[in-house]
């Protein structure tokens, strides 16, 4: 089970989302110290081009900072550029890692190399159904279980909300506001902010690294094009 099935989209929408994530057991059964695993399946996913990359404990490839105001969030030029080397020499002790891609061919044979590898860790694919099949059936693996997420009850794909609710849940630990999100997409609206700004903004705000913000730059330009 992980928190990013509460993603909120229909299949499609994961066209360009792939989360792959390793876990450590919380025991020693077998392997020893799992961390200079977990650290070369961050350095391996470099290989195959992610979008963001995270330390569960310490953060993504886009964070925020201390020596800024808030306002810095809405108004302020800053790099929209993850930053890869910061989370791979930030590692200090075994946690949830996470890489995310978004195209599926890279996404296939990243999977495809760590099952090759055989860390001894456990790797969920996160993504569509159909996605996630796809990705075992490339690495050549059968895919051990599948967890579903309910999704929201009552929610019509056709609300003013639907886009933000798309941005929000893309931190499945709950750190990115609807609200926030909301403003994010009428500054993108107003032309205040290019749809790469409001997506590197959101992705501050993602505790773990799994915001995807290829995906956020496609739903701004999404919202940008709808009226209600």
């Amino acid at each position: 089970m992980t928190n990013t099935l509460h993603r909120y989209g229909t299949a499609e929408s994961f066209a360009d989302d792939y989360v792959v994530i390793a876990i450590p057991a919380k025991s020693a059964q077998g392997g020893g110290d799992p961390l200079p695993g977990l650290k070369r399946f961050l350095q391996i996913a470099l290989e195959y081009h992610p979008v963001s990359i995270g330390d569960a404990m310490s953060g993504g490839s886009m964070r925020p900072t201390r020596r800024k105001s808030m306002w810095a969030h809405f108004f302020a030029e800053r790099p929209s550029q993850p930053d890869f080397r910061t989370v791979i020499d930030g590692i200090t002790k075994p946690t949830t890692f996470a890489a995310v891609f978004d195209k599926r061919e890279n996404a296939e044979a990243f999977v495809h190399r760590i099952a090759d590898e055989d860390f001894g860790l456990s790797i969920n694919v996160s993504s569509s159904v159909l996605n996630g099949a796809q990705c075992c059936k490339a690495a050549g693996v059968t895919r051990h279980s599948v967890a579903y997420s309910l999704g929201f009850e009552g929610i019509p794909d056709n609300l003013p909300n639907r886009h933000a609710m798309m941005l929000s849940t893309m931190c499945g630990h709950g750190m990115i506001s609807l609200s926030y999100a909301k403003k994010m997409i009428d500054f993108v609206k107003e032309n205040r902010m290019k749809p790469e700004a409001a997506a590197a903004s959101l992705s501050r705000f993602c505790s773990c690294g799994i915001f995807n913000p290829s995906r956020a730059r496609r739903i701004l330009e999404d919202a940008r094009k709808t009226t209600f």
